[in-house]
């Protein structure tokens, strides 16, 4: 459906995202390699398709009433997201962070009107445990306060959020062969997949995680560098049935494949859209030269230019979504 002339609200420009062809990443002989382009959402990330969904449903069903608190904790891109969302619908939010996400996220959640508990790391790093350390923080304020707590990574409400992308995907791309995603909370893979089943049931699903942590393949989650990805052994939202294969590769080959998009695409995109477009050629290199493989640009890379992702260096190990 196009967007109307004028949006009467800043929550109409999310979604409806270009799906844009990769030419210099495409496999010599192998299919095509096309992003949708999520970095044209409003905070440059597709994680707004995500809070708007579970800002809206729990509106809708009366959990949270206008004016009312909340509280999530986050890397930052949920945490812009949930920001924006918030601030549009006029509810306060507090958000649990560390210090060891990009410099850049911190900033614009703060500029968005969030108020932030920015938990202490050895070195700037991430740590075991850092994950439950930031929730038991939430459930402290979420007590405390009576903040409405969204729980991302249990939430099924942004699933409907993501939905919408899948049927992008098909009106755009209607012959799609194969939709390749990288797995965090599991709501953008799981709500693209189920949506893509049902439209396009011929269409290949295909997961993808680090090397380092093949949540999905072995139930291992481990230290990393892709931001938002593969944190937990089992993600809640996960079901790894709804996956025709998983593809692991090492950080290195998504890192590199970043200053590539950036370099030759002109692009700038962060670390998990590097894993998905790696995975992306891999499964293309298979493929008939006349198929199109669609997989996700996840954000924009300004977000991630502190980290040194486009200098040849690596930012902290394992941050949240």
């Amino acid at each position: 459906m196009a967007r109307q002339s004028v949006a009467t609200s800043s929550l109409d420009a999310i979604g409806e995202t270009p799906l844009v062809e990769l030419p210099s990443v495409r496999p010599a002989g192998g299919a095509s390699i096309a992003v949708k382009w999520e970095g044209a959402n409003p905070t440059g990330s597709l994680k707004d398709r995500m809070a708007r969904a579970m800002i809206e449903e729990a509106r809708s069903r009366g959990d949270l009433e206008p004016g009312d608190p909340v509280v999530e904790f986050t890397g930052g891109s949920t945490g812009s997201s949930l920001a924006f969302v918030c601030a549009v619908y006029g509810h306060p939010l507090s958000v649990v962070t560390a210090d060891c996400v990009a410099e850049e996220k911190i900033a614009s959640m703060r500029a968005l009107g969030a108020e932030l508990a920015v938990v202490e790391t050895p070195d700037g790093c991430a740590y075991d445990g850092l994950f439950d350390d930031l929730r038991e923080e939430a459930v402290r304020i979420r007590d405390e306060t009576g903040a409405y707590f969204t729980d991302q990574f249990t939430n099924t409400d942004q699933l409907s959020g993501y939905a919408a992308l899948g049927r992008e995907i098909v009106d755009e791309c209607p012959d799609v062969a194969e939709f390749v995603m990288i797995v965090g909370t599991g709501g953008t893979a799981m709500g693209t997949a189920r949506t893509l089943a049902e439209l396009a049931s011929e269409v290949t699903i295909t997961a993808v995680e680090p090397e380092a942590s093949p949540v999905i393949s072995d139930g291992c989650a481990g230290s990393h560098a892709v931001q938002g990805t593969a944190i937990v052994g089992s993600p809640p939202l996960v079901d790894a049935d709804a996956f025709d294969r998983v593809v692991t590769l090492p950080t290195e080959e998504g890192v590199d494949c970043v200053r590539e998009i950036a370099r030759e695409d002109g692009l700038l995109v962060g670390t998990s859209t590097g894993m998905n477009v790696a995975a992306a050629r891999r499964v293309a290199a298979e493929r008939d030269p006349d198929e199109t493989v669609v997989t996700v640009a996840c954000d924009t890379g300004l977000k991630y230019l502190s980290d040194g992702i486009y200098d040849g260096l690596c930012g902290s190990t394992f941050c949240l979504c």
